[in-house]
């Protein structure tokens, strides 16, 4: 829903307009308060579903582009493999081992240089980090399973109702703050709009 309002304040040329000039937006205009579904929108724009996720995920793993995310963040990180394992891309507990090695081959080979976070890591923190994660993963299961998330339909369904609970959310926090701070700074804006229109 935001995207949506951002998408059409930038594609308005007069919204983009108010906005460029007063760093406010006009909530009362036709422009944003069509019914378009933004969620339909987004999803004919990119054409992404669960199964393309699972396909990329197979391409990336043992890719050349993963390696070279793999170095990547070895090298921003300092070889510190918590912080490695949270940034690759479709990487879970399960890729550790595959990941680590990837890692050594390089270093062997002399592409990573050797730093003592990665090569002298503790046996404690490697358990921690994997008693963390599977821990996070049998509670997202359980997440799952409790929603009945099994195929397509059921996590469009899911998306479709946590996008009605984020906007009605918006709508609280937007009405809290019109209560708040909205007098003032509606006239304002609306004045500069009028003004705007005159010229």
């Amino acid at each position: 829903q935001i995207l949506g309002k951002v998408y059409a304040v930038l594609s308005d040329a007069k919204q983009r307009a108010i906005y460029d000039e007063t760093g406010t937006v006009d909530e009362d205009s036709e422009v944003l308060q069509g019914d378009r579904d933004w969620l339909e929108y987004w999803q004919l724009l990119f054409k992404l579903t669960v199964k393309d996720i699972e396909d990329f995920q197979k391409r990336y793993k043992n890719s050349e582009e993963e390696l070279e995310d793999v170095k990547a963040a070895y090298l921003n990180f300092k070889g510190d493999m918590d912080r490695i394992m949270e940034s690759v891309m479709c990487a879970d507990y399960t890729d550790e081992p595959r990941i680590r090695e990837m890692i050594e081959r390089a270093i062997d080979s002399g592409d990573l240089p050797s730093y003592k976070a990665f090569v002298k890591e503790s046996k404690k923190k490697m358990m921690s980090r994997r008693r963390r994660v599977e821990k996070e993963a049998k509670e997202a299961k359980k997440t799952k399973d409790e929603l009945g998330l099994g195929d397509e339909n059921d996590l469009q369904a899911l998306i479709q109702r946590r996008s009605k609970d984020r906007e009605k959310e918006m709508d609280d926090f937007f009405a809290h703050l019109e209560a708040k701070y909205g007098n003032n700074a509606k006239k304002g804006g609306k004045k500069t709009a009028a003004k705007k229109r005159k010229t």
